[in-house]
Formats: structure tokens, sequence, C-alpha cells
């Protein structure tokens, strides 16, 4: 009978906390650490790292903090690492290059913001935060070639970016290949039993338990999320990217940008960042495709819902009606319009041409699939360019000429050249 109990208590725990994860390493591991801390009445330490690259928390960071929250409300132990020490270094993750150094005052302004932010999502009283400098700052060179012994070059170089950038002879610093090195030791300092994060960060989580193998720790289990797609509908919800959207945003602010997302990612959003479950979503997105509904009408369900999260209850009701008012005309707010237009990175665009034709920059933002729509658009009187309306199929533009303005179609969809 209390066998039987166990059992459906570690299938409980272990649902809950798989539910829209990535991959879990190991699913065995994890049924197992459950059954012992439900067994013993020990809760798990589940660690959640953040370097503070930035001041804010956006719909991004939330994926994992809303997850962290769910262990909390399990009755394990979270433990959020603020990685002021490991933010000096920056994450290469990805990066083609050595990462911006940041100041350290700008470092422990981020914290303070983000300290604040956090607690908006986890269960303050429930929540252990530390910063990792609390023991990566005092140690010794001999500290560090103890840890460093402990991973091969040829294991740093499995990681596609690494590696990549070592065959392209791009630059590569040691400081570069000793990030993941030191976010494994924090598993270590802190013992953790689970790690969360990003996609991104699996290599870096999979060396934690390395790590921990190492100094005679049992290893962490892994468990990596999605990561939520920015406003550009292409790069992850970054604030470098300003593709983000901040969870202490204005309420009319947040429903705005939400509506600015393309359809093709907005099931992303109700996946990941609302509260409607599995069996709601799969019914509205069958509306949809079937064309029952109109995609505009469900993204307003979205909007409203993902602003009450972090606004309160009929928060998403006023600010619908303040959308409302602001696009009921040719409201044209260059300021405004600018904070919930998509970002489209003219950098990452390589042009062939010193100018491009508009009907095919209106296909490269996504506002068309073909050159006959684009014309219609234009044709139409569509299309505008910070407010004017272009009425010209055969204008070119050149990339100065449009960085920093925002091309719209209709009145309420907008890009932002960046």
């Amino acid at each position: 009978m209390i066998d039987n109990i166990l059992k459906k208590e570690v299938e409980k725990q272990f649902n809950i906390v798989i539910d829209k994860s990535a991959n879990v390493i190991t699913k065995e591991e994890l049924k197992e650490k459950l059954r012992r801390s439900i067994n013993k009445k020990e809760p798990l330490r589940v660690k959640l790292g953040i370097d503070l690259t930035a001041p804010d928390i956006h719909l991004g960071h939330t994926v994992v903090l809303n997850k962290l929250r769910q262990f909390q409300d399990l009755g394990h132990i979270a433990i959020l690492i603020l990685g002021d020490y490991t933010t000096r270094i920056g994450d290469p993750s990805g990066r083609t290059k050595v990462r911006p150094k940041l100041p350290i005052d700008e470092i422990e302004r981020n914290a303070g913001t983000f300290r604040e932010q956090a607690f908006r999502i986890l269960d303050i009283k429930k929540t252990k935060l530390v910063n990792n400098s609390k023991w990566l700052e005092p140690m010794k060179l001999e500290d560090i070639i103890n840890i460093t012994s402990r991973y091969t070059l040829a294991q740093l170089l499995e990681r596609e970016d690494f590696s990549n950038r070592f065959k392209n002879n791009l630059p590569l610093s040691i400081m570069e290949l000793l990030y993941p090195l030191m976010q494994a030791y924090d598993s270590v300092a802190i013992e953790a039993d689970i790690e969360l994060g990003g996609t991104d960060q699996t290599f870096n989580l999979l060396i934690g338990r390395d790590i921990q193998r190492e100094f005679n720790q049992e290893p962490q289990v892994v468990i990596t999320y999605p990561l939520l797609i920015g406003m550009d509908g292409i790069e992850k919800m970054s604030k470098s990217l300003g593709n983000y959207i901040g969870i202490t945003e204005e309420k009319d602010i947040i429903f705005a940008k939400i509506m600015s997302i393309s359809d093709d990612i907005m099931f992303d959003y109700f996946k990941l960042v609302s509260t409607f479950n599995i069996s709601e979503i799969k019914k509205i997105e069958e509306e949809v495709n079937e064309r029952n509904v109109n995609p505009s009408n469900v993204k307003r369900k979205l909007a409203k819902d993902i602003v009450e999260i972090y606004h309160g209850k009929g928060s998403g009701q006023e600010a619908e009606k303040i959308f409302n008012l602001k696009f009921k005309s040719d409201f044209f707010d260059k300021e405004m319009i600018a904070k919930i237009s998509r970002p489209f990175n003219l950098k990452t665009r390589l042009f062939k041409n010193e100018k491009i034709w508009l009907i095919k920059l209106i296909r490269e933002v996504g506002f068309a699939k073909t050159n006959g729509e684009a014309r219609r658009l234009v044709q139409q009187s569509g299309i505008r360019l910070d407010g004017e309306i272009l009425s010209d199929t055969d204008l070119e533009f050149s990339i100065d000429e449009i960085k920093g303005k925002i091309l719209q179609r209709g009145k309420r969809e907008y890009i932002i050249f960046i």
C-alpha cells in the first residue's frame, strides 16, 4: 500500500517537472532522485543559474523560472544562482566572437533589478538566492588548476560553437573555455541534485555532471526547456537583440507586443509562457488551422492572459481597451510604436546590391510571401514607412535610408529596422 502511494507521488511529480521540457538527462535518474526524496522526506536541491548581462527579466527567462517555481510548490529547494562572477567572463554559448566585458558596477545594478523581478515568479520564502562570486572570487590559482585538470581541451572542443571558431581560425580565448567549467563548479559548490536551463545551455549543464563526478558527488539531473523565440520571429528572446517582452513593462505595451508577434510563433507562446493547458491549446490550434477563428482574436486571448500573469486580474481587459483606442485610426506615434515593433536586424541580412527593392524588403520582413502579394499591399496603400504611405512599387532603399525607421503593414503590424 505504502509502495503504491510512493509510486503515484513519484509519477505525479515526475510528470509535472518534465512537462514542456525539451530533454531530461536522464529520466531514470530523475525518478530515482524523486523516489528517494519523497521516501526520506528530504527535498531536492534544484539549481538555476542566471548571468547578469541585462537588468530586466523578459518572457524568455520565465520559461525556466516558472518551472523552478513548480519545484518549490512540490516542496523542493529552489537555488537561484546570480552569476555575478561568471558574467565577468561572459557566456560564449552560440557566439562567434568574444563577448564584450561588462563593468562590475553595471553587473551589480543588474543583480539588484533581477532579484526584485525574480520574486514576481518565485516564492521568496522558499528560494535560496546566492551570488557565485561567493565561491569563485576567493579561488586561488591552484584551485582553478585543480578544476581545469579534470577536463580536457578535446572535451571542450566537442562543443559546436567552440569547434567552429577553432576550425575557422576565429578568436577563442582561454577565458571563454573557462566559462563552462566555472558554471559547472557552481553545481559542486551547492551540491545540486537537478539543474534547469534552456536548450542552448545543454553542453554547459552536462559538464556540471562530469565535474560533480570528479568531486565525488552524485551527478545532477539536467532538464532543458525550449527557447522562446523573440518578437522578430527568428532569434531567441534577448535584451541585446531588442526582441524581448519585459515582465515589468506597462500592461498596454505587453499587450501590443504580443499582438505584434507573427502567427507562426503564437502557439510557442501559448505553450511556454501562458496559463492555458495543453488540451485548451490543442483545441484553439485546431480551430485556427481549420479557419474557424481569426488568428488575431486568438492572439488577443494570449495577450490578455500574459498581461494578467504580471499585472493582475482584469488588467488584460484594460490593456485591450487601451490598445483599441490607440490603434482604431491612423495613429502613429513613432516613440510608442518603436516599443512594440518587431526588430529586423539589417546586419544579419546581407543584401547583394547596394539598394534593396521595396517588394523584396516586404517579403524579407514577412509581410508577404510572394512578389505579387507584396505589390498588392503597396497598390492598396497597405504599406507605410515611418507613417508615410508608400505607393511606388519600384522604390529602392539603401540600408542607411531605412535603418531606425518603422515599416508598417495595415494598422497593427510593425517592423523596426535596427
